[in-house]
């Protein structure tokens, strides 16, 4: 999964949440799976020092702490290394493994094995409460950062599938979510509803913003007629249905639900139209295309993809992450843990 290319500071718009919300907080625990990679090592630091978490980093002794001191960093009550092969947590994380799993035929033995696999370990941690969240991927695969988050944290109460999002900051216009550009291939109605759902929950929590729920389609108001025009038409009813309060409308063209001109000529009276701040993407295609032009042609920052819907914040980097985006991630898991307390 190709992740965003971030530059420069954490963008104003999180920032500013962050610090609106870690104001009445006490910091966050967030656990690092691949604690000796330079790159989480420095947005580790660059996360202790901006006060926005305490973190784990978890991998080999012998490993970890060489690069936390050559970062320039050292272990202490906010940044703990966990060596799974040596950790006096490794039998009660192993039972908490096995009564997990134990419905899929694995035994005490193979938990115990688990447990010393960073990624389980990490997200045992946060199921357990010893920790608030956990960010992989730098080194592992997005399926493996997924798998591993399923299988130990889960669904949230009451969804039917984990999405992902990004965050969009224009450098001329409000910041967006974007949804789905990272997950779920392609929805069917009632899974878009629940993207629709769960991204304007992503607005609440990590923008701070009220959302306001564009359906996207190539069509705006019945202007085209297509079996995946019927489909968003068919979500964005779904989602009024169980959201009767959330301001979504639908099917939209993007320049619709973007322009207010555009918005007020093509859907007169819709509370969303020409001022959306969540776009909802019929497919991944049109996701994973949407935000990759948003960002290179039109100069937005892009953080993600987020993950959506989980029991408890767990989130992906790229293999090809900078610290800057480490540093991102720390902060979003952190704010997702905040939105949800």
């Amino acid at each position: 999964m190709n992740a965003a290319q971030n530059t420069g500071p954490l963008p104003a718009a999180l920032a500013a949440a962050k610090v609106a919300k870690l104001a009445c907080a006490a910091r966050p625990i967030i656990t690092l799976s691949e604690g000796s990679d330079p790159r989480v090592v420095a947005g580790a630091l660059a996360a202790e020092a901006a006060q926005i978490a305490d973190i784990i980093l978890i991998g080999p002794r012998a490993d970890v702490r060489p690069a936390l001191s050559e970062a320039g960093g050292r272990e202490s009550e906010s940044m703990a290394i966990h060596d799974p092969a040596g950790s006096d947590l490794s039998a009660t994380l192993a039972d908490a493994f096995y009564q997990l799993r134990k419905h899929k035929g694995i035994t005490p033995q193979e938990a115990a094995t688990a447990v010393q696999e960073p990624l389980i370990y990490a997200a045992l941690l946060v199921h357990l409460g010893r920790a608030h969240g956990t960010v992989g991927g730098a080194v592992e695969t997005t399926s493996n950062v997924v798998r591993a988050a399923l299988q130990v944290i889960g669904k949230a109460k009451g969804t039917a599938l984990v999405s992902s999002c990004f965050l969009m900051f224009p450098p001329q216009s409000q910041a967006m979510v974007y949804s789905d550009c990272g997950l779920v291939i392609d929805p069917d109605a009632h899974e878009l509803a629940e993207i629709a759902a769960m991204a304007a929950q992503s607005c609440r929590d990590l923008l701070q913003q009220d959302p306001k729920v564009a359906m996207l389609s190539f069509s705006t108001k019945g202007s085209a007629a297509h079996a995946s025009v019927s489909k968003v038409q068919q979500a964005t009813e779904l989602a009024r249905k169980a959201h009767p309060s959330l301001p979504i409308d639908g099917e939209l063209q993007f320049d619709a639900a973007f322009d207010a001109g555009v918005g007020a000529a093509k859907a007169p009276g819709s509370r969303v139209a020409g001022a959306a701040n969540v776009m909802v993407f019929p497919n991944l295609d049109a996701g994973n295309i949407g935000y990759k032009i948003t960002q290179r042609m039109g100069g937005a920052t892009a953080i993600g993809p987020i993950l959506q819907s989980l029991a408890k914040p767990a989130n992906d980097l790229s293999r090809g992450c900078t610290s800057e985006d480490v540093l991102q991630m720390i902060a979003v898991t952190v704010m997702q843990h905040l939105g949800s307390s």
